[in-house]
């Protein structure tokens, strides 16, 4: 038998009744979730939710109130961890008053060992169809375009091991945001960097991410590989002129029901076949996802592979 004690740890981040507490009130409370390296996970949940607090205790600048959260196998922050993360947040967090080619010096002398200043140069000054930004420029003259394309290029020269994303394409045109959302998603693939993402827009999401964590109400709601939670439910559509549930539905968990006329949609976690003559279709990951957001009573779905492990099983780091 294998002595799972001494495999690789393979785990980017693992929480385990993970809670945050504010002045006035919980940001998290009773998280539990396990993102495996490698994924590209997208973070998503509406505005308060706690996606922000998350990653920042992901990165070592908060520490949990409650619970626990473990960072590619140690502890948010540490000594061993801190060199593998790289964390972007919402405000693209640079010196003003640096022009690009010392913001990027800076960043070589920070990490001496694994910087990688081609890559950061060709970030940020290949614009593609975004335009690149001059070495010169002062970072208090650039656009916000610009200055989150030289954010991006600091934490992906870094070659992190686990990359932590708060709304990285919050200040960019679509023509840019797709040419940036490529760049990152190869990076990702040819240096196997995890990348957690927390993003509003779920179109950038889907396609590129192959994992999901939804909170909502600081809660988790979804986790898990994307194609687990998809085929999961199923989206039910059909003419129905009747008040209440239909009652092909009963043995089914409901997540979301609409009427608009006579034709219902309804979002289902299934359990075995549905009958009667509705049409059922896979969802689509935003139909998943605006579904639980629009109904935050819905049982929440945390898939085997997003679930904590026992202690006994726990890799060493």
């Amino acid at each position: 038998m294998t002595d799972l004690t001494f495999l690789p740890d393979r785990t980017a981040l693992e929480a385990v009744d993970l809670g945050v507490r504010y002045r006035g009130g919980w940001a998290l409370r009773d998280c539990s979730f396990r993102v495996p390296a490698g994924r590209v996970c997208a973070l998503v949940g509406p505005n308060g939710a706690g996606k922000s607090t998350l990653l920042s205790l992901a990165a070592g600048l908060r520490k949990p109130s409650a619970g626990r959260l473990s960072v590619l196998g140690g502890a948010p922050g540490g000594a061993d961890v801190r060199p593998r993360v790289a964390y972007v947040a919402q405000d693209n967090p640079l010196y003003p008053h640096f022009t690009v080619a010392e913001t990027l010096r800076l960043g070589r002398e920070l990490n001496p060992g694994s910087w990688d200043q081609a890559a950061a140069e060709r970030f940020v000054h290949e614009g593609g169809a975004g335009g690149g930004v001059r070495p010169g420029a002062r970072v208090d003259s650039l656009s916000g375009g610009q200055r989150r394309r030289v954010a991006l290029a600091f934490a992906l020269a870094k070659r992190p091991e686990l990359l932590l994303l708060d709304e990285p394409m919050s200040d960019l045109d679509p023509l840019v945001r797709h040419e940036m959302m490529a760049a990152l998603m190869a990076q990702a693939a040819e240096h196997a960097t995890t990348v957690v993402i927390a993003s509003h827009v779920i179109a950038e999401l889907e396609g590129a991410c192959d994992y999901l964590l939804l909170i909502a109400d600081g809660r988790v709601r979804l986790a898990g590989e994307v194609e687990d939670l998809l085929s999961a439910h199923r989206l039910v559509m059909g003419r129905y002129e009747d008040a209440g549930t239909p009652r092909e539905f009963a043995a089914h968990t409901i997540v979301e029901a609409r009427t608009t006329g006579r034709q219902l949609t309804a979002l289902v976690r299934t359990d075995g076949p549905i009958g009667g003559h509705w049409e059922v279709a896979e969802p689509s990951l935003e139909e998943l996802l605006l579904a639980h957001l629009r109904a935050p009573g819905a049982p929440a779905l945390v898939a085997p592979s997003a679930e904590p492990r026992p202690a006994g099983l726990k890799a060493a780091a």
